[in-house]
């Protein structure tokens, strides 16, 4: 993988998300202990699941985590 996953999800960041991934990405830029260079699920999962309060659900970062995967196997 050539890119961090948090790397990939500031594409979403929007003034105005319009969606809950454009939500976390806009949370996780302010969150200034996120783990900004890892590229592990599990590493990302486990930190989300103690620091994420800003997640509706786990299952936005799955979502974020499936289009990151699909994004980094064309690259």
């Amino acid at each position: 993988m050539s890119k961090s996953f948090y790397h990939f999800l500031m594409k979403y960041r929007h003034p105005a998300p319009k969606d809950l991934i454009s939500t976390f990405a806009n949370h996780a830029y302010l969150d200034h202990s996120f783990p900004k260079t890892s590229t592990d699920y599990h590493e990302l999962s486990s930190y989300l699941e103690l620091n994420g309060q800003y997640l509706e659900s786990m299952s936005i970062f799955d979502e974020a985590w499936q289009l990151y995967i699909i994004s980094e196997n064309k690259s």
